[in-house]
Formats: C-alpha cells, sequence, structure tokens
C-alpha cells in the first residue's frame, strides 16, 4: 500500500535471487502459466520455481563437489538431472572465474608428470605440476605433450617464486630447464607428489590406468583439474 488512496500490485514478499531485493512485483504468467515476478531494484524477471534444474542457486556448488569426487560427464548430468551441454558449459565457467594461488617464495617443491591419453590410448598426454613439500598445495600445472615447453610452464612459475630447492625425477629434461644450485634427484625428494599421484588417480576416474571413463577434450581435462586442485 503506497498510501490511502493508491496500491500496487504486491508480490507477498517475494525476494529477487539476482540482488536480493525484497522490491518486487507481479508481472503476469510465464507461457506455462507460472507466475513471473519483476525486481524493482534491479529490473531483473524472474518466477519462484524453475522446472529445469539448471536454473538452480546452488548448482555449481553441486558440480563442484561431485566433479571433486570424479564422477564423469555423463553421470554427473544424470544426478544433477540436467543435460551433458549445459553441465560442459557450466564447469568451464566455474575454472574461467578461479585464479592461480598465491605462491610463497623460497619454499621447497616436488614436480612430476602424470601421463594419461585423450580421445584413444594413441594420443598420450601429460600433466605437469607442482607439490610445495611442506603444505603439500598444487601450486602450479600444465597439460599437454612430454616437452621442454609443456615442463616449463610450471618450472618458470617456481622460478620466479624463488624456490629453494626443486625435487623431481631422474627425467632428463629436467637438467636443462632447472638451475643446478637448486635441482636436486633424490632417492625421497618425490615422495610427496608420488603418492599425490595415487590420490588423483583414485579420485578422478577420468584419469585411472584402466578405464573406459576418458577424457575426450584437453581443454575440459584442464577446467577438472583447475576445479580440483584449486577449489
Amino acid at each position: 500500500m503506497k498510501n490511502s488512496l493508491s496500491c500496487t500490485n504486491v508480490s507477498d514478499f517475494v525476494f529477487c535471487p539476482i540482488c536480493g531485493s525484497f522490491h518486487t512485483v507481479k508481472n503476469g504468467f510465464t507461457k506455462t502459466g507460472k507466475q513471473q515476478y519483476r525486481c524493482k531494484n534491479c529490473g531483473k524477471y524472474f518466477i519462484s520455481s524453475y522446472s529445469y534444474h539448471a536454473y538452480e542457486k546452488d548448482l555449481n556448488e553441486k558440480i563442484v563437489i561431485l566433479t571433486k569426487e570424479g564422477l564423469g560427464i555423463r553421470s554427473t548430468a544424470r544426478i544433477l538431472k540436467i543435460s551433458p551441454t549445459t553441465l560442459l558449459s557450466k564447469i568451464v565457467s566455474i575454472a574461467s572465474a578461479i585464479n592461480q594461488p598465491t605462491i610463497a617464495t623460497g619454499k621447497t617443491y616436488e614436480v612430476d608428470e602424470i601421463r594419461s591419453f585423450v580421445g584413444n590410448k594413441d594420443r598420450l598426454i601429460w600433466i605437469v605440476y607442482a607439490l610445495q613439500r611442506q603444505t603439500r598445495e598444487v601450486v602450479s600445472f600444465n597439460v599437454g605433450s612430454r616437452t621442454n615447453k609443456t615442463l616449463n610452464v610450471v618450472l618458470q612459475t617456481l622460478q620466479n617464486a624463488k624456490a629453494k630447492r626443486i625435487n623431481t625425477d631422474g627425467c632428463k629434461n629436467y637438467k636443462y630447464l632447472i638451475n643446478k644450485r637448486i635441482h636436486k634427484v633424490l632417492r625421497f625428494g618425490t615422495n610427496h607428489i608420488e603418492r599425490n599421484n595415487l590420490t588423483i588417480r583414485t579420485h578422478l576416474k577420468r584419469l585411472s590406468r584402466r578405464t573406459i571413463c576418458y577424457t575426450r577434450s584437453i581443454s575440459l581435462l584442464f577446467c577438472v583439474l583447475k576445479i580440483y586442485f584449486w577449489l
């Protein structure tokens, strides 16, 4: 009620899901017969309940949980009752909003690779990542072929952070990419990251050694790893 002589079409205190304002009014019905509302604060239109589950407010949180638990695209889509195409676009959108964590300077890191394949077993792919030895947090990773270019993306990040020491296995590529003063190849120098490799393969079934749930896109694999490592 504005005053004693005029009134407005009230919405029974329905709040706007976009801005959270209670200044909303009824605005007719949709084609399916559902009540439509308009927010007087932000001007957006919405309805109180959606039939399609892709509009649920906590959908992104559910996608993150199921992705980190290792569910594939089709199994996640079945559980959330959305289309696989919508799920793929949501995963890409979530991953694009994730920023690389800040790397502490003067720390010891372990670097290793995980071998997998994309599309078919003849198309091998490597996941190169760096693990901080003290906290066991992943600070950088890259996906690609096993070349100096792929490895150097991770190593350059560590060198910019003024790494105190970088432990690797006996791969000869590291000898040319890492300064000899900080590069170490020790018996137990990579035990934490080697154990973490097993954990990753256990959690993400797309990286299991014997599976039919393999990755079909390098870009999607990068997005899934970004969510798994940094969310």
